[in-house]
């Protein structure tokens, strides 16, 4: 290994591919946004704040994925902190004319908007 390699390696963060700088401080803002949005649209759909709280940390639930093993943990955490869940949730609940699946996707989508705000998904 030559001293560039050397260099550059020693340069390299630690999570290869991870964004940083100004674009993740965009990313952060962008999922404060989506956050207060859901909140504010669950609040103009007259949400019930109790089952706001109560839910709000349901899709951690989904590293109990980990307790079977890494690679399940990691696919069924995905699935939970992606907005692909809560839309199809929400569609699912305008094509039945449905307010509740609609509010659950609400609350599902601030809660990924937060985690994403703290850098955590």
């Amino acid at each position: 290994m030559n001293a560039t390699t050397q260099t550059l390696n020693a340069m390299t963060p630690l999570r290869v591919g991870a964004t940083t700088g100004k674009v993740k401080t965009l990313l952060r803002w962008e999922a404060l946004l989506i956050m207060v949005g859901a909140i504010v649209v669950y609040a103009k759909l007259s949400g019930h704040w109790g089952m706001f709280a109560l839910l709000f940390l349901v899709p951690d639930l989904s590293m109990l994925g980990y307790l079977i093993n890494r690679s399940v943990g990691a696919a069924v955490y995905n699935i939970g902190h992606s907005y692909v869940s809560p839309g199809v949730l929400a569609l699912c609940g305008l094509a039945m004319a449905s307010p509740l699946p609609c509010s659950f996707a609400l609350i599902w989508v601030a809660h990924i908007g937060f985690d994403r705000m703290l850098g955590l998904a």
